[in-house]
């Protein structure tokens, strides 16, 4: 609500309030609003990072949407943003929630490939992912 306001007052949304919205969506849950924004930065002509990316492919991690993910991890593959741990993380957690577990294993070993530093809660995720 306080985000929609601002459109209608006199400050002017930027990356770091849209990312601030995206991000408090993500937390909460509601994916569907967190890619809105998402997309709408686009339209406004405001400028995505990679907290941007990574709060969005968070998103969809929490909510099981392994396609959105994969469409925004390869998005940004296309763009100047390095994907990071935290960006993997997302995608291989949102595969093994989703019962991808040979795509949660591809974007593991992609990892090693593209010296990205794997932490606890991407081997977690890998290894869940082989057990489901």
């Amino acid at each position: 609500q306080l985000f929609r306001e601002m459109a209608d007052s006199r400050f002017e949304r930027d990356t770091i309030t849209y990312n601030a919205a995206v991000r408090a969506f993500e937390k909460s849950l509601q994916w569907v609003q967190a890619l809105q924004l998402f997309c709408e930065m686009a339209d406004s002509h405001v400028e995505r990072n990679l907290i941007t990316y990574n709060a969005a492919v968070s998103a969809c991690e929490k909510g099981e949407q392994w396609l959105q993910a994969l469409q925004l991890f390869r998005e940004m593959a296309d763009s100047r943003f390095e994907r990071d741990t935290i960006t993997y993380n997302a995608a291989v957690r949102a595969f093994e929630k989703s019962l991808q577990w040979v795509q949660a294993l591809q974007l593991f070993c992609e990892m090693a490939d593209s010296h990205v530093e794997r932490n606890l809660i991407t081997y977690n995720a890998a290894v869940s992912a082989c057990e489901k």
